[in-house]
């Protein structure tokens, strides 16, 4: 598998599809590449890379193929390299037993997970029968989120076939208070991307504005480029409440104890139509967690089939919908806020 040298920014993902065992080296050398690129020391960068050695290595082994996102993060003003290893294999019976040194159902000698887990600051794992996700993040010190924070995490893959992603997400965080952007520049390919950086641009330069506002700028600041669908959500835990403003198909909801609430996006295309920008406020209940995503991303109807995945880790939960509801022919995004109990 060639891997092409390219450029690359904090929340921006590379896929690396591994079929077979000589595409482990591939997921290797991309997961080095992205740590020498966060200016991880060659002690960093060695555990970046053989924790994607270990986690494509069980891809092959244990599920016959699958696919690894390589991430560069930023956690709590931290850099990491974030591995998300998708698979669509049998599932494991029992997830600690598979973190347990000498523990294997492949005749290996069994130090996969385990291996993961030492050189990982964080890592997490959902499985049930028909696949297993894994996440770590490895990097110069391990990753802490405080109590009672709203944890974000998501992913932008390009198309196949594409060097560059046409979508696009940002976050920001001022007294507790996080909002977060989702662009998706029309087609794909360079012109769709530099759409989407032009997006994440404006909304980095008006910080603490409402979503309706933001993404009034966003569509003046667009108007130059091919356009995109964007949309803005701001979540203030204190106040219980979602703020969502945005224009196109990105779509957004809020899960929680009670029914899904949708959030409504106006009709139009950011730099080029939009007849009005509607901002709506929504309760943010206690555990919420909030799933935004790109048109690359199918209709999330039935996820009452993923029993307890959204207790898990946002970054997690971005990778399972991303593999089981992402169209492949678009770039994809996905991203992911979940509410911390204090």
């Amino acid at each position: 598998m060639e891997v092409r040298p390219r450029a690359l920014e904090l929340r921006e993902t590379i896929a690396v599809c591994v079929q077979e065992a000589t595409h482990v080296s591939a997921a290797r050398r991309v997961a080095a590449e992205v740590a020498r690129r966060l200016d991880f020391d060659e002690t960093v960068t060695g555990r970046v890379a053989l924790a994607a050695t270990e986690a494509a290595t069980n891809l092959v082994k244990h599920a016959g193929r699958g696919e690894i996102l390589i991430s560069g993060v930023e956690v709590g003003g931290r850099r990491f390299v974030e591995l998300v290893a998708l698979d669509r294999g049998p599932g494991m019976a029992s997830i600690e037993r598979c973190f347990e040194d000498g523990y294997s159902t492949a005749g290996s000698p069994g130090t996969g997970l385990g291996a993961v887990r030492r050189l990982a600051g964080s890592v997490d794992v959902y499985s049930r029968p028909g696949g297993t996700a894994l996440l770590a993040r490895v990097g110069p010190a391990p990753a802490a989120t405080a109590p009672g924070a709203i944890q974000v995490a998501g992913l932008s893959v390009p198309m196949r076939g594409e060097d560059c992603c046409g979508d696009a997400w940002d976050e920001e965080t001022q007294a507790g208070v996080v909002a977060l952007l989702v662009v998706d520049g029309l087609g794909h390919g360079a012109d769709a991307a530099l759409a989407a950086q032009a997006g994440v641009r404006a909304f980095r330069r008006h910080p603490r504005t409402p979503p309706g506002a933001r993404v009034e700028a966003l569509h003046a600041a667009l108007r130059a480029t091919r356009g995109a669908a964007v949309a803005v959500a701001e979540i203030d835990p204190g106040r219980r409440t979602v703020r969502f403003a945005g224009l196109g198909n990105i779509s957004a909801a809020v899960h929680g104890d009670g029914p899904v609430r949708h959030l409504v996006p106006n009709h139009g295309t950011a730099g080029h139509v939009a007849r009005k920008i509607d901002e709506y406020t929504y309760p943010w209940p206690p555990r919420g967690v909030l799933v935004m995503h790109s048109d690359g991303v199918a209709s999330l109807r039935d996820l009452g089939a993923y029993p307890g995945l959204f207790v898990r880790d946002p970054g997690l939960v971005a990778g399972v919908l991303y593999r089981d509801f992402s169209r492949r022919r678009d770039d994809a995004t996905c991203v992911v806020a979940r509410g911390l109990a204090a």
